[in-house]
């Protein structure tokens, strides 16, 4: 078993924001636990503008934000990035096992930051009801499908929910050839940045539908067609307000869930509401030593609070390090 000062699990913006932030404060030993093949994280699938606006006073896409902190992580000879390392147990004493390509490694940290950010809620969280075919996705894989796989995942698309990532894949679909049919949103206003509603939907005459759901999905082997019904103050539907949209694509795109399974396997205690650590103090948990910032500590809307959020998290690992001196 190696001991470290410092380990991050999680090398995209909030990780490495952290990193670069507990070097700053004085932690000369840190490891940067990172399961894909690249640091970056979810920044790296979003090319689209919108992003530095606040951390850096510029336009930048996702993979120009996650460059600039990729290069002052890899310029610290302190701090060391393990790729394609995968965090499989923790235990209450901050003890790490995990599987990198041919090894499993255990590692002992005096301190933990968990930078594992958040994945998507899927169909089954929100109950739509009809057939189980091909063609839906949530918003985030189709991104990646699209913007890093280079493969278009449908041509005529429904969007369920209007969270960002939903309003931003209605543009990408429309910009690659395909049609996006709808948005269906059951809440009163949007999730998503109203930015994304005017740039990504408004833009390109998407249809945006407020108080609506999907009641049911239809097709065998691929999605065939949907339909939709207004709702009211309570979520009931409207009778008589049904109507039916064709589409072989349906993307999910109604919120995140910060992804905090291996603290609550460590004992941390997590609200069960929101799946974020219950603590009195920024970033903290109920264990002394383990950290969580970025969206795995709550869902953000932008990237540059997820880096302020982290900087801070990288600042109180440093002085609780100092204090165990």
């Amino acid at each position: 078993m190696v001991s470290r000062d410092l380990v991050i699990v999680g090398g995209g913006p909030a990780g490495m924001a952290a990193a670069v932030s507990a070097y700053e404060n004085g932690v000369k030993d840190i490891l940067v636990l990172e399961r894909d093949q690249y640091l970056g994280g979810i920044l790296n699938q979003c090319v689209h503008t919108g992003f530095g606006l606040e951390y850096f006073k510029e336009i930048l896409t996702g993979p120009e934000y996650a460059e600039r902190f990729i290069e002052k992580v890899t310029r610290v000879p302190e701090i060391e990035v393990s790729l394609k390392s995968f965090v499989v147990h923790l235990a209450k004493d901050k003890t790490l096992t995990y599987i990198k390509p041919g090894k499993l490694e255990t590692v002992r940290p005096k301190a933990l930051i968990m930078a594992t950010g958040c994945r998507e809620k899927t169909r089954e969280m929100v109950h739509i009801p009809g057939t189980r075919p091909a063609g839906i996705f949530s918003a985030g894989l189709a991104q990646k499908l699209i913007n890093i796989e280079g493969l278009l995942p449908g041509k005529e698309v429904v969007i369920v929910g209007s969270g960002d990532i939903g309003l931003i894949m209605a543009r990408r679909f429309t910009l690659e050839g395909a049609k996006v049919n709808a948005v269906v949103e059951i809440q009163k206003q949007s999730r998503g940045l109203l930015r994304n509603v005017v740039q990504c939907l408004e833009d390109f005459e998407i249809p945006l539908y407020f108080s609506h759901k999907i009641a049911k999905i239809y097709g065998k082997d691929r999605v065939e067609m949907v339909d939709i019904v207004k709702v009211d103050e309570q979520f009931n539907e409207v009778a008589g307000s049904q109507f039916r949209i064709a589409c072989d694509t349906i993307l999910v795109s109604v919120g995140l869930i910060p992804e905090n399974e291996l603290i609550e396997m460590a004992g941390v205690e997590l609200d069960k509401n929101t799946n974020s650590p219950v603590s009195d103090e920024v970033n903290e948990t109920s264990i002394p030593g383990i950290f969580v910032c970025g969206n795995s500590f709550k869902v953000y809307d932008l990237v540059d609070s997820v880096t302020k959020d982290s900087v801070i998290a990288g600042r109180i690992a440093a002085e609780y390090l100092r204090s165990l001196k």
